[in-house]
């Protein structure tokens, strides 16, 4: 038997695997009920309600603090005795890598190919509404961590779950808290596979085999697609081996540059395109209200807009808290402010430039989804900077690769704390989980695009169930965290004056 019937085999048996399973999973997850001539998902409705929920009870926290928390970033608040492995900005930018990436670049493509370019307005209302659910869940992160002794940090829903429930309900709390524990680590564990690890892969490999490899090319073959997989997934593998330290090493380089380098891009196709920016925002606002559209007019919209805005903010669902536990720091609310920059970057600017490049540049490919030629996903963003950048889909497949491969790195440092919650911290442990999750990232390459969006989705709203239940019940121990921070800010505050003050006198004398 021939490499390539070996390899075909392989790539059969995967998708005759899960794409059953991903059908009979998104219909039971996404639940729907009849709203206003469409279909509403109970299940989105509970995400954005709780963004609202968040801001509210917050006082718009979002942007009342933001100047703050850009402070904190700065280090301007940093205490060189205070315990944990990363800085501020280390501890956003790792977390960042697993929000900013293909959700961004193939997301938006799917967005605005199902709920026309109406979904992205509902993705900005998504973002900013995130930022107040990313604020309460990375504060209750960093508060209930767990400090080992070698110096590391475990931080999540798994820690902060049982524990912030025990702390206001008592011993029936911890019960509840350690249901709502395990079944949050479980549903990492299948997130982190299906949309931190495959999709990265899945659109990382449909660039590559876009741009280089032709209808009958290697990298369009089935061997060039496990070929590929394989790659990555020893790449995934060494990196991981050296835990958080190395990750945010790592994405502390890549991610600010690459995200520098994708909206210079977005930005150079609106401007060539500067004309038609009025009527591409005009069609954002009408698509988002209008009675019909592409996906059933304004609910549809709405629906399509804050999925895919889910999926790449990961606001409420308790992803980001295990990446910023890791900070140092001794106040769990200054991390909380760090943390609600996040949806901002992400959604708010980077997810609308992606939307507004292809509004603006049109690709023929936008229009085919549209239309009903499949779903898209990073070819249709790619084939929009080449209607002004030709050269540029062989500079965004580089980006779409870095961006993949923090991903997944970023994802794989997720899943592993969420295993080792449910199988025990050991090397022994930790090398089996290391281990899977790199061998899986073959798979990626190998899969339909419909079928690993069903699962990931289903996952992460499963997962945000979980986690926002939590959330509610703890968000007025948040609220003491806050008060603490800012009163321990307005002392320093007070004490910089005062020494500002002296050190004039000083001067003088």
């Amino acid at each position: 038997m021939s490499l390539d019937s070996i390899t075909q085999n392989i790539d059969d048996a995967v998708s005759d695997f899960f794409d059953p399973v991903a059908t009979t999973v998104g219909d039971i997850v996404f639940y729907t009920v009849p709203v206003a001539g469409t279909e509403l998902p109970l299940i989105v409705a509970w995400l954005a309600i709780a963004g609202l929920a968040f801001t509210c009870w917050f006082g718009l926290i979002q942007a009342r603090r933001i100047g703050l928390a850009l402070d904190i970033v700065r280090g301007k608040y940093d205490e060189a005795d205070a315990p944990g492995e990363v800085t501020h900005f280390q501890a956003l930018t790792a977390a960042v890598s697993g929000t900013v990436g293909l959700g961004n670049i193939a997301g938006v493509a799917v967005a605005v190919s199902i709920g026309g370019p109406g979904a992205t307005f509902w993705m900005i209302i998504c973002g900013l509404l995130g930022m107040a659910s990313k604020f309460v869940e990375v504060t209750l992160g960093v508060k209930y961590r767990d400090e080992h002794a070698d110096g590391t940090v475990s931080g999540g829903p798994m820690h902060y779950l049982p524990k912030g429930l025990a702390e206001r309900f008592g011993r029936g709390g911890a019960r509840f808290g350690k249901v709502l524990a395990v079944l949050a680590a479980i549903f990492i564990l299948f997130f982190g596979l299906f949309g931190g690890n495959l999709f990265q892969t899945n659109q990382s490999y449909a660039q590559i085999a876009s741009t280089f490899g032709g209808e009958d090319g290697f990298m369009a073959s089935s061997t060039g697609a496990v070929f590929f997989g394989v790659l990555i997934a020893v790449l995934v593998g060494l990196v991981l081996l050296g835990g958080i330290r190395s990750i945010a090493s790592v994405t502390s380089r890549l991610v600010p540059a690459m995200g520098i380098m994708y909206v210079l891009a977005c930005l150079t196709v609106i401007l060539v395109n500067i004309t038609s920016v009025p009527d591409a925002i005009g069609n954002v606002f009408q698509g988002a209200f209008a009675a019909e559209g592409v996906a059933g007019g304004v609910i549809g919209a709405m629906i399509v807009g804050f999925q895919r805005a889910a999926f790449s903010n990961e606001a409420g669902i308790g992803s980001a808290p295990i990446a910023h536990s890791a900070v140092k720091t001794k106040h769990p609310a200054s991390e909380g402010l760090v943390a609600l920059l996040e949806p901002f970057i992400d959604t708010v600017v980077v997810c609308t430039m992606t939307a507004l490049t292809i509004v603006v540049a049109n690709p023929a490919s936008w229009g085919e989804a549209r239309e009903g030629a499949g779903i898209g996903g990073v070819t249709i963003t790619s084939d929009a900077f080449a209607t002004v950048l030709p050269w540029f889909p062989h500079l965004l497949t580089v980006a779409v690769l870095l961006f993949a491969f923090s991903t997944i790195l970023t994802w794989g440092y997720y899943g592993l704390k969420a295993w080792t919650y449910l199988f025990g911290r050991s090397r022994t442990s930790e090398t089996i989980f290391k281990s899977v999750w790199s061998v899986f990232v073959v798979a990626g390459a190998l899969l339909s695009l419909d079928s690993l969006i069903s699962l990931a989705d289903s996952a992460l709203f499963l997962l945000a169930v979980v986690n926002i239940v939590g959330l509610y019940l703890l968000a007025p121990i948040v609220k003491r965290e806050l008060n603490s921070f800012l009163e321990y800010v307005r002392t320093r505050r007070t004490a910089d004056t005062d020494e500002a003050a002296r050190a004039k006198v000083t001067e003088k004398l």
